[in-house]
């Protein structure tokens, strides 16, 4: 194990500094008090969490449900079961749902692009019901599927009993689960992930604007998803990129439309304000060096698989430590690209990172000559040629 300097980013260099590295005073996290009643902050490229406010707590979610509607359609479109401009038909039961709509036309078809838009920007609760009996066959085997969903991507305090977020007993997200989902929809279908940014959609002669207030202001905002009921109260999961680094935040049970909007903004200005993304080495670049045991190379060059990326408050950069972890000696043959160890990446209040060290060249073994004046160094004086 080899602890490398807390200043190993990029450009700084990274130095052997022995295994008891001591980390100066850690600098206070920086706090955020937002008057929502459940709250979190994520680092899209880090997953880093920058701030949690009871966000393993269930609660109704109202027409944030729609992200994982949302989400199930890409599922299809992207599968190929189905295409933006495939029509489908309006049932008496969609026309007939309560609540936002887009105002579908009975009897009729709608494309699926307009659906996606009726739901998304305008949350049309009669869209989602059109998308669900049409690419599901009914809105229970809709239902079914986003669990299924669900339940994949490890959305452990969520389950779905409707397709648009309408009050039921059984249906409830947290707001832990409500970032996770909403990372898996921009990662997993970027194709799709337009939609949200829209302002307005204007379909049968009506035009909606979009009820995301931070599309409206010069914020960098790129969606995702308002929800409203007088049980949940007012609710926004919001995602900006700014200089490159985007963030994701849920804020869920504030009071008013108002209030919505300013906890948005603040607390994206304090989320790009307070924290920074710090690249510790980058993917590929030898960083250290491993021991390599029956080689005709002593040791081996290390690099990490990827970049390797921490999320600090902006004082914290100072009490970063860097640890390169072997399992003992690499044993030889050494292949390009082998995983020989690990980096952890660790500071104050942060989750350790760990990422896999790669050979960066092949090592191969020695001969039998080799091999046994390797074995009779160790043997006789505890050491390698």
């Amino acid at each position: 194990m080899k602890s490398l300097s807390a200043p190993g980013l990029v450009g700084w260099g990274l130095f052997l500094v022995g295994l008891s590295l001591a980390l100066p005073a850690a600098a206070e996290p920086p706090t955020f008090d937002t008057s929502a009643k459940n709250a979190i902050v994520i680092d899209y490229q880090t997953h880093a969490v920058l701030l949690a406010k009871d966000a393993d707590q269930r609660i109704p979610t109202a027409s944030l449900s729609k992200i994982m509607t949302a989400y199930t359609v890409y599922g299809y479109l992207a599968d190929g079961k189905a295409k933006l401009d495939d029509m489908l038909p309006v049932s008496e039961a969609a026309w007939r749902t309560g609540g936002s709509k887009m105002f579908v036309p009975y009897p009729g078809e709608v494309k699926i692009e307009d659906l996606l838009r009726g739901m998304i920007i305008q949350s049309g609760n009669d869209a989602c019901v059109v998308l669900a009996e049409g690419l599901a066959g009914s809105q229970q085997a809709f239902v079914e599927k986003m669990n299924e969903n669900a339940k994949k991507l490890g959305l452990k305090d969520s389950h779905f009993a409707d397709v648009n977020g309408l009050p039921a007993p059984d249906h409830y997200m947290s707001v832990r689960d409500l970032a996770t989902l909403s990372w898996h929809l921009i990662h997993d279908y970027p194709q799709f992930y337009r939609y949200e940014a829209e302002k307005d959609f204007t379909y049968n002669g009506i035009k909606q604007g979009n009820r995301n207030p931070l599309l409206y202001e010069n914020l960098g905002a790129d969606g995702i998803k308002t929800g409203h009921t007088e049980e949940s109260g007012y609710s926004l999961v919001g995602s900006a990129v700014r200089d490159g680094r985007r963030i994701i935040f849920v804020l869920a049970g504030m009071d008013s439309m108002k209030e919505r909007a300013q906890e948005g903004e603040r607390v994206l200005d304090w989320a790009y304000r307070e924290f920074s993304n710090y690249t510790v080495a980058k993917a590929g670049e030898a960083i250290d060096e491993a021991p390599v045991w029956m080689g005709v190379e002593q040791k081996v060059p290390v690099a990490p698989a990827k970049d390797a990326m921490v999320t600090l408050a902006r004082g914290a950069r100072k009490d970063l430590k860097v640890t390169a972890i072997y399992d003992g000696m690499v044993k030889a043959p050494v292949a390009k690209g082998e995983t020989v160890g690990k980096l952890v990446i660790a500071a104050p209040d942060n989750a350790p990172v760990e990422i896999p060290l790669q050979a960066t060249q092949a090592v191969d073994r020695l001969g039998p000559l080799g091999r046994m004046a390797e074995t009779a160094g160790y043997l006789l004086w505890g050491t390698k040629r």
